[in-house]
């Protein structure tokens, strides 16, 4: 039996969802703004700056020949979704921290200035370079200090999707939020370049509910997934025109692997942390897993106009603020006991005897703890989605001009599933046990 207040000890989980339909936040972007020729981080044509949903890219300027960037370790607030705000750390003011890209043969110097409360460093990860720059604290450099700022400055020697995050109390400091991603585009170009190239990054956190700090001390009992440290509703879609050459990099430096699945289309995976895959490797997947400490790049044409799910296919991984500690009570009785405890506890409601889709009714009839958002939240043209976490949209449309979300997918006349039979249906003769209809 689940009893209001075990209900809500152990996260404000299953408390509902389709009354917090929430506007998925997204900035403009022009499609001008990354059509054919455009100029990213170097001289070639052909490359394009990569998008980081709900983050930024980090500018540089240019000093003796040197592309110099400047990184600032601090404590960041950031927003999950609409009605849940978190202490993290971060770079820049945010978590991941914004994304730096350039072009593999540049001559890059990255100043770090520490702003946290404890000494840090940055590593760059999967990156070939001087010993001295790897970034390990007490291995192969000194810990920055709070205070102070270092410079880290190398020959790019190779190209693909890598990371930066501390070598440097890691277990505290990434489990807060210091990640971010590094982008070196090849020197010759891409062969094939691509319309529109993602970044995501995969992140699991400990935050109880009522509170706003995550707990680094957890190993295995997560109960917050993100993509760029947002949970549905609040990741911005991934906006393609139909028929776009599209690349995605998933990046992960969490406890766990994190299987990440997209509908409707499929993807060749043709990179990871350790570079890129020849041609003749590539391999079709729908579903790519993305294991810690690595990066995996998929590739497809979005020639499926629709809005299309993309998430982590661990059931829980999809779910906000999930509790682990309530009792399964699916198939069971409770009308009985409901009665005698609501004469205790008036407003008590008895719930989970079906599964969890009813809470998804429940938003405005029980209260949750502050900061704390519903596990199943957001709704769609047909209900709620009674989704959360690791979850977003690609919207595949034809001829849009923006990358503005465009709304919901309309789809053509007699292609919705839908009721064919059931009480009051005209249909009702087609569950008759055999019944054939000769007319």
């Amino acid at each position: 039996m689940i009893t209001r207040r075990k209900f809500f000890s152990g996260a404000a989980a299953l408390v509902g969802a389709s009354a917090l339909a929430q506007r998925i936040a997204g900035g403009t972007q022009l499609l001008a703004a990354q059509t054919p020729g455009t100029q990213a981080p170097g001289n070639n044509a052909n490359y394009r700056p990569v998008v980081t949903p709900n983050g930024s890219s980090l500018p540089w300027i240019m000093k003796g020949g040197v592309k110099e960037f400047h990184l600032i370790a601090e404590p960041v607030k950031r927003e999950f979704a609409p009605g849940m705000m978190v202490n993290c750390w971060g770079y820049n003011g945010q978590t991941p921290g914004p994304t730096i890209e350039a072009v593999e043969g540049d001559r890059i110097r990255v100043l770090v200035t520490n702003k946290l409360p404890e000494p840090t460093t940055v590593h760059w990860h999967g990156f070939i370079l001087p010993n001295g720059m790897d970034g390990v604290g007490g291995v192969t450099q000194k810990h920055i200090p709070p205070g102070e700022t270092y410079a880290y400055e190398f020959t790019l020697r190779q190209h693909g999707a890598q990371m930066y995050h501390p070598h440097s109390d890691e277990m505290t400091q990434m489990a807060m939020g210091m990640e971010g991603f590094f982008i070196i585009h090849p020197k010759e170009g891409y062969p094939q370049p691509v319309d529109r190239h993602f970044l995501i990054f995969l992140q699991e956190w400990a935050i109880e509910p009522g509170t706003f700090t995550p707990n680094p001390n957890v190993m295995t009992d997560f109960n917050i997934f993100t993509f760029n440290s947002r949970v549905w509703p609040g990741t911005n879609p991934l906006v393609i025109r139909r028929n776009e050459r599209v690349r995605i990099s998933f990046a992960n430096l969490s406890m766990d692997s994190h299987p990440i699945h997209f509908h409707g289309h499929r993807w060749w995976v043709v990179e990871t942390d350790g570079g890129p895959i020849p041609k003749s490797g590539w391999w079709p997947e729908a579903t790519v897993n993305v294991p810690p400490g690595t990066t995996r790049t998929v590739e497809f044409v979005a020639d499926n106009p629709g809005d299309w799910p993309l998430h982590c296919h661990k059931n829980h991984h999809a779910m906000n603020a999930m509790s682990h500690n309530i009792p399964n009570v699916i198939g069971t009785d409770q009308k009985g006991v409901a009665q005698k405890i609501g004469k205790l506890v008036p407003g008590y409601m008895a719930m989970g005897e079906t599964g969890m889709h009813d809470v998804t009714e429940m938003e405005g009839m029980m209260p949750r703890p502050r900061n704390t958002l519903p596990m199943m939240t957001g709704a769609g043209q047909f209900g709620p989605i009674e989704m959360g976490g690791m979850f977003t949209l690609l919207k595949v449309r034809d001829g849009i001009t923006t990358y503005d979300d465009p709304g919901w997918y309309q789809n053509p006349p007699g292609t919705v599933a839908s009721s064919v039979a059931g009480p009051g249906s005209s249909n009702e003769k087609l569950k008759e046990p055999g019944h054939h209809d000769h007319s």
